[in-house]
């Protein structure tokens, strides 16, 4: 641990590996080679839950609290600064790149709705409904609603899927239709409904049909 300290100041936490920013997390650097090796990447082991990472290594649960939570913070970093760089949406890339850290590990499904001025410029960002792995439940009444209260002119869905893949489901194009009719008898218009998963990402907007 001292050289891995000792380069740390010598050089910037910037300089460390993988494995030796873990070891200083954990205290332990063959823990954190085992906790590497056995979930493949970083990515792999931020998506894990706290009671197979406790197990791997003998890492126990004060470890894994606080390793979750250094991966927690990393991601609401990120969050922050997309969220403060891109106030404006120009385009579907922009929300993905928006909401990608947040969604993309997720083990379950969660929508969330973006509403937007007529300028395009984000007002708020709400999750409006948390589910299971197969899918969950959106009241589209609900989701306009709050569009007419904060006075929006757009707004754009987001959802994850827990799969590899962003293919949408009947389910899924069922409530773009539904929402995009509600949202239409207000003058409100529904801009893009998106699907985020670890191997890609649908836009229904993309695909031409919205």
């Amino acid at each position: 641990m001292n050289t891995i300290t000792d380069k740390l100041d010598v050089r910037g936490v910037a300089s460390l590996t993988d494995e030796e920013l873990v070891a200083l997390l954990v205290e332990d650097e063959p823990m954190a080679h085992a906790l590497l090796e056995q979930c493949g990447s970083l990515a792999a082991m931020a998506r894990e839950d706290r009671a197979r990472l406790r197990m791997i290594g003998g890492l126990g649960i004060q470890r894994a609290r606080r390793l979750q939570a250094a991966i927690e913070l990393g991601r609401r970093v990120v969050v922050s600064e997309q969220g403060e760089a891109r106030s404006v949406i120009s385009s579907s890339e922009d929300i993905v790149r928006r909401m990608r850290p947040q969604l993309e590990g997720l083990k379950h499904e969660e929508c969330w709705a973006i509403y937007l001025t007529s300028s395009n410029r984000v007002i708020e960002q709400q999750r409006i409904s948390q589910g299971g792995v197969q899918g969950t439940v959106v009241d589209h009444k609900l989701v306009v609603k709050r569009a007419l209260e904060l006075l929006a002119s757009k707004f754009i869905l987001v959802h994850n899927h827990p799969s590899e893949a962003a293919i949408p489901s009947e389910a899924d194009r069922r409530l773009t239709r539904r929402l995009k009719e509600a949202a239409a008898l207000f003058d409100i218009r529904l801009l893009d409904h998106l699907i985020i998963a670890r191997e890609g990402d649908y836009s229904f907007k993309r695909e031409g049909l919205l």
